[in-house]
């Protein structure tokens, strides 16, 4: 068997086939269509199984019957499968991570002391990404620095929320240094969909899930840029001071807009 083949069956057991079940699926794909006999034959499988297994397998919508004598079994197309299963296997992904999620969330609150330390760049990244995702309301965040490359991946799980009716509030500066340059705010964040104000901020960063839950980012600065090994973020689940901040955020927002109307 081929590299190919091999990877194909891999595939084909995502979509909770059987090591016969997805040999025989195979087989009849180089063939189109076949009698048990032939299939059996050219895929391996056991005379004895070969019947059960087609039975399965048109059960489970991969290939179909041809009444005669004998039976014939044609497959059906590879992209319509593909198709099907993998909605339904994204689907189910996206149930299940969204159900762990609410047990993490209620076994995380049930924790006496709901504040953590979080130490380096990456780890503080996929924080905010958290944060971000698990959002049903609102997201606050407060740009006083960046990491290289973070926003890239922020933005994307930003606007994706965004569609999902968030509303999410960026407060940034005029410019941020990044690799040896000096990048204006409006050039890195021209993508966003999230609605932007330009303060002057400390070096800092913060971002508020839902008025209930936030995080604070800090580091250390090497030549006006933060120093990714530094970084510290402080998690924090207290909602009455996250709703403090939360409540202070909206009236600087507020404040600045409408001394913009003016």
């Amino acid at each position: 068997m081929n590299e190919i083949d091999k990877q194909i069956l891999k595939s084909l057991k995502y979509f909770g086939l059987t090591e016969y079940e997805a040999s025989t699926y195979l087989t009849l794909n180089y063939m189109i269509s076949g009698t048990a006999a032939e299939i059996s034959e050219n895929s391996k499988v056991p005379r004895s199984k070969i019947y059960e297994i087609l039975k399965l397998l048109d059960k489970k919508g991969f290939i179909e019957v041809k009444n005669g004598r004998p039976l014939k079994y044609s497959v059906i197309s590879p992209m319509n499968i593909f198709r099907t299963n993998k909605n339904k296997i994204i689907s189910e992904l996206e149930e299940s991570e969204k159900n762990l999620n609410e047990i993490y969330d209620n076994q995380l609150s049930k924790i006496p002391a709901p504040v953590w330390l979080i130490y380096g760049k990456d780890k503080i990244i996929e924080k905010e990404l958290d944060l971000i995702s698990n959002a049903r309301n609102t997201i606050a965040i407060r740009i006083g620095f960046i990491f290289d490359n973070e926003w890239k991946k922020l933005e994307y799980k930003i606007n994706q929320k965004i569609q999902e009716g968030v509303e999410v509030k960026i407060m940034v500066n005029e410019t941020f240094n990044l690799n040896n340059k000096k990048i204006r705010s409006e050039d890195l964040l021209k993508h966003s969909k999230a609605k932007i104000s330009k303060f002057n901020l400390p070096t800092a960063k913060m971002i508020i899930k839902d008025g209930k839950e936030m995080m604070h980012i800090f580091s250390k600065f090497n030549v006006n840029e933060p120093d990714p090994e530094t970084a510290i973020g402080i998690w924090n689940k207290y909602e009455d001071i996250a709703k403090n901040y939360h409540d202070r955020f909206e009236i600087s927002w507020n404040k600045r807009s409408n001394m913009m109307k003016k």
